[in-house]
Order: C-alpha cells, then structure tokens, then sequence
C-alpha cells in the first residue's frame, strides 16, 4: 500500500504555490497579493509592493506541511522580510512530504497577510474506483487537516461528479445542504467551486487542494494556498502546464529516464527492478518486499522497448548509489528475450557491474535468451518464475552485506 501511494502520489506534474495562485487569479479566482523572490532584497521589496502591513513569507518547494516545518513565517517589516528570507532561502525544508533528504529551497513567496475568521478545507480529485471528481469540503481547515481526516473523517464531506453529466445544480445542493454556513459564503463557495471544476477539467488536474479557504473578517473568500497536480498522461496537451515544471524539484534520474521513454520513479530500496509492462513491474516489487527486500525504483521499459531503451534503463538504475542487487522481471510478447538478454550481457560487461543481477526470462524466444545470460562471462543469475528470482536476488543482495 506504502508503494502504491508514493507511485500515484508521483506520477504527476507538480508546481509551486506561486505558479498555482497566478492560475487561481488569471481564472478570476480570489488570491491575495503576493510575489515571488529569489533573493532577500527581492523579498524586502516585495514586500514594500503589498498593499499590507503585515506579510506572509512561503518557502517555495514541492511538498506539504511546510508550516510545521519552519517554511511558512508571519513578518510586519521589509527589514524582518528581508531577513526572514535570507534564513529560508537556502536551508534545507524537511516534511512529512520530503522525506528525510529534504527539500532545498531557493525561492520565496511573499504574500499579503489576511484578517482571518474563519479557515475552510476545499479539494478535488480524481476517483478512479468511480471515474469522477470527488469534491471535498470541511468547515476545519488548515495545518491539521490530514490529522482531522484520520481522527474524524466524518467532518470531511465529500461527493462525487460524474463528468459525463456535468457539475449540475444538484450536485452542488448534495454539498450545501450538508454544511451549515451563511447564505454569503454558500454564495461565494458556489461560485468557486464552479470555477475550480471548470478550470480541473481544463487543465487536466490530478488533484486541487485549496487548504486553507478562509473567510475574512469583512466576509469575503480567498484561497490562502494552493496545491496542483497534474496527469503526467495528459502533458502532452498542456503545454503551458508542462512549461511550468521545475526541474529542481524533480528526481534527475525520473527526469532523464522520461526523454527515452521510460517510466522511472525511485524509491528508499536497494534492489533495482527493471520490468516491462506496470503491473507486473508493482507485482515485482511486491513479490520483493514480500521476501524481505526493499525495491529501490519502480521501473517499466514498456512492451514494446527496444535495446537501447534497455541500455538506458540499466544506466539509469545504476546512477542510483544506494543499488546492491538488480532484478530483471521479462515477460516477452513484442519484446523478445533475446534482445534483452543480449543488452543485459552487453551493459553488464560495459559498466564492469560489481552486484548481483538476476534475471527472470518469459515469452517469445526464451530459450536464446536463456542461453546467452547462459553463456555470457558475468555472473549473471537465471530464475525460473518471479517467486524464484525474488528470492534470489533479496538473498544475493543480503549475503554482499
């Protein structure tokens, strides 16, 4: 379950704060005033624009929970500003969302500060069990949110749109009548969420999070912050999204392995996986956990990939230090085993590769295959089922230790 969540969690497009509030604004929904800066003296004059005197400094860096973490500071000053951002821009964020490494943070958002009354909790995404929208809504917002969903998930309405038929009047009335706010913001929250609905189908949104929707205290709404993910499958026609992403923020490896074609994430394990076809790739590293190993990528060749596109995977897996062992899981139809086994011979003696590799061959010309892992001079390990080949790399990668 861990795996699968951090791989859904990934393949998408993500964004900053600030790329994602002038996409709120430019759709003509409220956001206050902010700007972006790169440096401290950018902050200080930043700060010296807002039309508040007080701001809000936000460390720009892909992940949540940066408030708890010390990325999110409250200032009254362009001095306190300036120097509030020469401490954020350059420090190392860690969240529950960065993972120990952390995130590096090299540009700030500096926001006019609001008059809160109230804060509201507002998202969408994609249900794929019921191919809709799911919208939802809780009248507690802010930093706990993700605490309150597992204390009392009852707090979090939710309902789902089918977009066939569209965000109809109906729809929304399941929501209004299940929360209890005045008719001036049920007006204004209508309104946004027609909006936001609109602009999730138009930009091919994986997930929208407005947390916090506040209230001010002079009763009108605004989105405080503003999460956007985007289906990696859907780039292809969101050009101005894709011209968006920061490669800083990004996996170097997942990046390069994208410009041949190769569904690569990495994860905290020491067994590289390369595998054709997604779902026998997550039964792969399945199989490897459930024996006592800890994959160290999801990767997927695909099922058609040709010997270069193998060449590049193995490259690519072994850019990772922390590889002890790789497992190859193919089950060739359009693939052909041969070629596959003669790009793992070839790679392996190219790259003088020092860990244990086993390989898992299915399908079309499996007996070449086999015979030319066979006859290769690496010591390269035949398996005859993924059971089988999962066992033996977790044991060689533990017996190295």
């Amino acid at each position: 379950m861990g795996i699968l969540y951090d791989l859904q969690l990934r393949c998408v497009l993500n964004i900053h704060e600030y790329q994602a509030k002038k996409i709120l604004r430019d759709n003509k929904i409220p956001v206050p005033e902010g700007y972006l800066a790169r440096s401290p003296i950018e902050a200080e004059f930043a700060f010296r624009r807002l039309k508040s005197s007080v701001a809000v400094v936000k460390a720009q860096v892909h992940a949540g929970g940066r408030g708890k973490a010390g990325g999110v500071k409250l200032v009254r000053s362009p001095e306190e500003c300036r120097d509030v951002a020469a401490k954020m821009i350059g420090m190392t964020l860690k969240t529950h969302q960065t993972g120990p490494t952390g995130k590096l943070v090299r540009t700030v958002y500096v926001e006019a500060g609001s008059d809160i009354a109230k804060e509201y909790y507002l998202a969408m995404l994609i249900d794929r069990e019921t191919a809709s929208v799911a919208i939802m809504f809780s009248q507690d917002g802010g930093m706990d949110i993700e605490e309150l969903a597992e204390r009392s998930p009852e707090k979090i309405i939710t309902i789902k749109v089918d977009t066939t038929l569209g965000l109809g009047d109906y729809v929304l009335r399941q929501l209004l009548y299940r929360i209890t706010l005045p008719n001036s913001e049920k007006k204004q929250l209508t309104d946004m969420i027609v909006k936001l609905y609109s602009l999730f189908l138009k930009h091919d949104f994986s997930i929208l999070e407005i947390n916090p929707l506040i209230v001010t205290k002079d009763g009108n709404m605004l989105a405080i912050d503003g999460k956007m993910n985007f289906d990696d499958n859907a780039i292809f026609r969101q050009k101005e999204i894709e011209a968006l992403r920061d490669f800083d923020e990004e996996d170097l490896r997942e990046v390069e392995a994208s410009k041949f074609g190769l569904n690569y994430i990495g994860l905290e394990g020491n067994i590289g996986c390369l595998v054709n076809g997604a779902g026998l790739a997550m039964a792969t590293m399945d199989i490897v956990k459930l024996c006592g190993g800890e994959p160290a990528n999801f990767l997927d060749v695909g099922g058609g990939a040709t010997e270069d596109m193998v060449k590049n995977a193995f490259r690519i897996l072994f850019q990772d230090a922390k590889v002890r062992g790789v497992f190859v899981n193919i089950f060739g139809g359009i693939m052909r085993c041969d070629i596959i086994a003669r790009s793992i011979v070839e790679v392996s003696e190219q790259a003088k590769v020092r860990v244990p590799i086993v390989v898992r061959l299915e399908g079309t010309n499996v007996a070449e295959g086999k015979a030319i892992i066979a006859s290769s001079k690496m010591a390269i390990i035949s398996a005859d089922d993924m059971a089988d080949g999962a066992q033996k790399i977790v044991a060689a990668v533990k017996k190295g230790h």
